[in-house]
C-alpha cells in the first residue's frame, strides 16, 4: 500500500511550513537518509530527509506552496512492487490553506475514525505514521505496513520486538502483539488546551476593520515567524512571573581595556566588541552565581552545569536567539568569532534548531539604537534576561565624593521568580556589574 510522506515539524514551535523546493522528482527511487525538500519552518530553512526506501510516486505540495500545515500528506513513496495507480486519488488531496476550506477537511476526518466513512461504511487505509522513537529518542525501525497497522490496533511500537532484518518490525510482529495503547498523553493535554482556548485573545479581526472602517491602512500578512514571535511573548507576559532588577554600570575600566585588546588582536583580524564582554560577564556571573543558572521545567526547576547564554539578534520581520554554548569557558576572540558566524546566519535564516534553542539566560542589547533603557521579555524556558542599554556620559560621584563625567551603561535584569528569587537575582546582577567594571577579573 502505498506510503504517505507527511509535512514534518522540523522545530519545536513549528505548525506550518512553505514547501520551498522538491529535490526529487516522481519516478526517483529514494533511501532513508536521502534529501527530499527544501523546507522553510518559522525559523529557518531546512533539508528535509526521507526516513523510508521506496519511490516518489506522486509529489502532492508544488514547489513554493504556502501554509503548509504539519502533517498534512505532501507526497506519496510506493514500496517495491507497487505502482502509481495504487494511489488513491482521494489522498491526494491537499490540505486546505485557509480556515474556511479546513472546515469540510475536518468534518470529514471527525466522520472516519471508526474506520469507515459515514456516507459509504466502507474501510478507510490509515496512512502509516512518520517514524517513530523510543523513550531514548532513538528511531524505532519499522515497515510502513507496520506502522500503519500499529496504529490501527493501538500499539506502541517502543514495546515489540522486531523480527525483520537487523531488528527492524514487521508486519508479522505487529499482528501477533496484543493491544496496548501508548500512553493517552491527549487526555492529560485537554484540560490545558481548553483554558488556552478560553483565554481571551484580544478583539476579533472583524471587530478591528470596522473600527478602522474608512482609514487608510495597508493589511500586513504574518508569516511564520511573526505569528510564532506573537504566540510566544504571548505565552511569556501571561505565564511567567516577571520582576526587573536595574543598575548602573561604569564602562570607562572596560573601554580602556577593550581598546588596548583590540590593538594586539589587530594583526589577527579580531575586533572585540562591548557585547563580546557583555557575553562573557554573564557567563561568568552564572558560574559565580550556580543557582540562578536555571530554567522552568513545568513542574521543577533545572539547574544547568555549563553557562549557556542566548544573544537577541535582530533580523528582517523578527528575531532570532542563537545559543552560545559553554561561553565561560571560551575566550573573548572566540566568543567573539562565533558571536559573528551565528549572528550572520541568523539573517539568512540558516540556523539550525540546535543552535537557538536551549540556554539558561539571554542577552538583548539595544544600546547601538541609542535605547538607553527598557524591560526585556523573557524567552521561556530561561530564567532571566539582561536588557543592555546605551553607554551615555554621565556626571557620577566618585569614590572620594567628587564630581567627575563616565562612560554609564544603564541595564534591567527580567528575572523568572518561579526559578529565582529576588535576592538571588539581586546577587546575580551584583556579580555581572563587577565583571564589566573590573574587566580583567573575566582574563583571571
Amino acid at each position: 500500500m502505498p506510503t504517505e510522506i507527511l509535512m514534518p515539524a522540523l522545530s519545536p514551535t513549528m505548525e506550518e511550513g512553505t514547501l520551498a523546493k522538491w529535490l526529487v522528482k516522481e519516478g526517483d527511487t529514494v533511501s532513508s537518509g536521502d534529501l527530499l525538500a527544501e523546507i522553510e519552518t518559522d525559523k529557518a530553512t531546512m533539508e528535509f530527509e526521507a526516513v523510508d526506501e521506496g519511490v516518489i510516486g506522486k509529489i502532492l505540495i508544488a514547489d513554493g506552496t504556502e501554509g503548509v500545515k504539519v502533517n498534512t500528506p505532501i507526497a506519496v513513496l510506493l514500496e517495491e512492487g507497487e505502482s502509481a495507480d495504487d494511489i488513491d486519488s482521494g489522498a491526494s488531496a491537499p490540505a486546505a490553506k485557509s480556515e474556511e476550506k479546513a472546515a469540510p477537511a475536518e468534518t470529514a476526518s471527525t466522520a472516519t475514525q471508526g474506520g469507515a466513512t459515514a456516507e459509504t461504511g466502507k474501510p478507510v487505509d490509515t496512512p502509516a505514521p512518520a517514524a517513530p522513537k523510543g523513550a531514548d529518542g532513538k528511531r524505532i525501525f519499522a515497515s510502513p505496513l507496520a506502522r500503519r497497522i500499529a496504529a490501527q490496533k493501538g500499539l506502541d511500537l517502543a514495546s515489540l520486538k522486531g523480527s525483520g532484518p537487523k531488528g527492524r518490525i514487521v508486519k508479522a510482529d505487529v499482528e501477533a502483539a496484543e493491544a496496548k495503547p501508548a500512553a493517552a498523553k491527549s487526555e492529560a493535554a485537554a484540560p490545558k488546551a481548553a483554558a488556552a482556548a478560553a483565554a481571551p485573545a484580544g478583539p476579533s479581526t472583524d471587530a478591528v476593520l470596522k473600527m478602522y472602517e474608512g482609514r487608510e491602512f495597508e493589511e500586513v500578512k504574518l508569516d511564520g515567524m511573526r505569528k510564532t514571535i506573537a504566540a510566544r511573548l504571548t505565552e511569556a507576559k501571561q505565564t511567567i512571573p516577571h520582576f526587573y532588577l536595574r543598575r548602573d554600570i561604569k564602562l570607562d575600566a572596560l573601554m580602556k581595556f577593550r581598546s588596548q585588546l583590540n590593538k594586539q588582536l589587530e594583526a589577527r583580524g579580531v575586533k572585540l566588541s562591548v557585547n563580546d564582554f557583555i557575553i562573557k560577564a554573564c557567563a561568568l556571573a552564572l558560574q559565580s552565581v550556580p543557582d540562578a543558572n536555571a530554567v522552568w521545567a513545568g513542574d521543577r526547576v533545572l539547574k544547568l552545569k555549563p553557562s549557556d547564554v542566548a544573544v537577541a539578534v535582530a533580523i528582517e520581520g523578527g528575531l532570532f536567539t542563537p545559543v552560545l554554548k559553554d561561553a565561560d569557558s571560551k575566550s573573548l576572540s572566540a566568543l567573539s568569532a562565533e558571536m559573528k558566524d551565528l549572528a550572520g546566519r541568523a539573517r539568512d535564516r540558516k540556523l539550525a534548531p540546535h543552535e537557538y534553542q536551549g540556554g539558561a539566560f539571554a542577552v538583548s542589547n539595544l544600546g547601538m539604537f541609542g535605547i538607553d533603557n527598557f524591560d526585556a521579555v523573557i524567552n521561556p524556558p530561561h530564567g532571566a534576561i539582561l536588557a543592555v542599554g546605551a553607554g551615555v556620559k554621565k556626571p557620577v560621584v566618585n569614590a572620594e565624593g567628587e564630581v567627575e563625567v563616565a562612560t554609564v551603561m544603564s541595564v534591567t535584569l527580567s528575572v523568572d521568580h518561579r526559578v529565582i528569587d529576588g535576592a538571588l537575582g539581586a546577587e546575580l546582577l551584583k556579580a555581572i556589574v563587577e565583571n564589566l567594571e573590573n574587566p580583567m577579573l573575566m582574563l583571571a
